[in-house]
């Protein structure tokens, strides 16, 4: 399960109120992806919900680390520390993150009401405990709730909540204003319910506004939704719209036009500057496509942009430097872009390209010559009984030249002078897979078989290596070692161990064909030729449960 995937369970959870069951998503999403500063907030937010506020403030304290110019962060942070009875250091937080957006609504909102906290004294009915109107962790959670924070600044709502810190039992009062009745609810689903400032990073809701019942009247049609856009700001969407159709009809010049007179009418609509970089990287015109993109990200920071519209402008730059092949800088730009939002396309991308660069610098690395020099350094060592420099050569010469099985195969006898015999198998493997016909890996394969005390195996590769170069003398004397050597009813209860080689025995066609092999030995070559036969023969030998001369 990926990071966001687990997120969106966190989010779910956190909504549901299953703030133990959200705390582990958010924690396994960590794990995999440790520089989210998202998860952190989001975590921050359900270990508040549990009462666990150090916790909350170490998770708030790691994403102003991970992003520092981000808002939300400073709200976490100053909400565990009220809720910690720090207010000192919770106005701290509230002031130095509004240096980083100082029109932020709920920053400016928590920071007044923790003044207010400061400067009021809040036991006016005795030991807090006895007084919930009184608890600052209440007032605080009252304040950075969406749905109650505006109803705080309503002076009659103020007048009500100090008298009711001097005596609780004049509850009756708050019960009968309107206004001050979802300050009630919010007390008592749990010191700030609903819609808390410690809800999921993506699960924010709109602040909700208690209206009074209406009177009954008549259906009336539905006006028109406002959309609060200036006429300059309309004609730009429709010029837009217009580009976009365009550009769906590869009609760039048009497209271009189009999206130019919508900068003209709003220049500050990032938007419009993507669409317009787009055009670009259609035509080739790969400067003139960043250089707009990098006029959109710098507009989208003086007026605060949705941060999904900058990664969006990254994400473009980081598109057009790979169609350029320059795959650095696209990793770069694709990094900037995912700092600012955690796109899975995106990140896929990225990955890819860090993979393509990593083949690319393999590739340079290639030199045949090279690798020859750091062969014969090798073997020089190897001849020494320098075993730990001679393999340090051989690595070497492989990443110089790793399509040469010769170099695999040094380097499995490496390994079986220091005792790494399965390393030593997988070197003869790879260095076959290379040269099908390399008689030397086949026999070096045989005699590590040996030493791991696979008799069957060896005998099976020593077997291949005769039958490309029947002359081979250590091929020979390595297949007949393993043959006296080998204990004939030990060999025959390890292979009845195996069900594969119990499934061979027990098909009827292939006991006729072993009974026939017995009495014509000449007819193995015949069935040879059957691949089918050849694969199950073939694991009788490496079984040792029979054997060709």
């Amino acid at each position: 399960m990926s990071a966001d995937e687990l997120k969106s369970k966190g989010n779910a959870a956190l909504q549901a109120e299953q703030f133990d069951e959200a705390i582990n998503f958010y924690t396994q999403a960590i794990q995999i992806d440790a520089n989210n500063h998202i998860l952190y907030s989001n975590r921050s937010a359900a270990y508040a919900k549990i009462g666990k506020y150090n916790e909350s403030l170490d998770d708030a304290e790691k994403t102003i680390n991970l992003k520092n110019d981000w808002p939300k962060g400073y709200s976490r942070k100053g909400a565990a520390l009220e809720l910690l009875n720090r207010y000192d250091d919770a106005l701290k937080t509230y002031e130095q993150g509004l240096k980083f957006d100082p029109n932020n609504d709920q920053l400016k909102e928590a920071l007044r009401h923790c003044k207010d906290n400061l400067e009021t004294p809040l036991n006016f009915g005795g030991p807090q405990g006895m007084n919930p109107f009184a608890d600052p962790k209440f007032l605080a959670n009252l304040a950075m709730n969406p749905s109650t924070r505006n109803l705080l600044s309503d002076p009659e709502v103020q007048g009500l909540l100090k008298d009711l810190q001097k005596n609780p039992n004049d509850i009756a009062k708050l019960l009968n204003h309107p206004k001050a009745s979802q300050l009630l609810g919010a007390m008592f689903s749990g010191m700030g319910g609903g819609a808390s400032p410690f809800g999921g990073e993506e699960m924010e809701q709109e602040e909700s506004k208690p209206q009074p019942t209406p009177e009954p009247k008549k259906p009336e049609p539905k006006p028109e939704p406002k959309d609060n856009l200036t006429p300059e700001q309309r004609e730009a969407v429709k010029e837009k719209d217009l580009g976009n159709e365009a550009y769906k009809k590869k009609d760039f010049e048009t497209a271009l036009k189009h999206y130019e007179r919508a900068i003209e009418l709003d220049p500050i609509n990032i938007t419009y500057m993507t669409n317009k970089a787009a055009v670009f990287f259609e035509q080739n015109e790969i400067a003139k496509c960043i250089e707009t993109c990098e006029k959109a990200i710098e507009v989208g920071r003086e007026n605060k942009a949705d941060f999904t519209l900058i990664a969006k402008a990254y994400a473009r730059i980081g598109n057009a430097y790979y169609k350029q092949k320059d795959l650095k800088n696209a990793v770069k730009y694709y990094n900037h872009s995912l700092s600012e939002h955690r796109n899975p396309d995106i990140l896929k991308k990225k990955q890819q390209i860090e993979k393509e660069i990593k083949e690319e610098e393999l590739k340079a690395y290639v030199n045949p010559e090279e690798a020859e020099k750091e062969k014969n350094l090798g073997n020089e060592a190897f001849k020494k009984g320098d075993f730990p420099t001679a393999m340090r050569h051989y690595n070497e010469a492989i990443k110089r030249n790793p399509s040469d099985p010769k170099l695999f195969r040094n380097r499995a006898l490496c390994y079986s002078k220091l005792m790494e015999f399965q390393l030593a198998l997988n070197d003869c493997d790879h260095a076959i897979k290379l040269d099908a016909n390399f008689v030397k890996a086949y026999v070096q394969k045989g005699a590590i078989l040996t030493l791991m005390k696979e008799q069957g195996k060896a005998m099976s590769a020593y077997s291949k290596a005769i039958e490309l170069q029947p002359d081979c003398q250590e091929a020979i004397d390595g297949y007949r070692a393993c043959a006296m050597n080998s204990d004939p009813e030990e060999v025959r209860k390890r292979a009845m161990q195996d069900p594969e080689v119990q499934e061979i025995l027990r098909d009827p066609a292939m006991r006729l064909i072993l009974e026939q092999m017995q009495t014509d030995p000449k007819a193995v070559q015949d069935h040879l030729k059957n691949p089918e036969v050849k694969a199950k023969i073939q694991k009788l030998i490496e079984a040792g449960l029979i054997q060709v001369r």
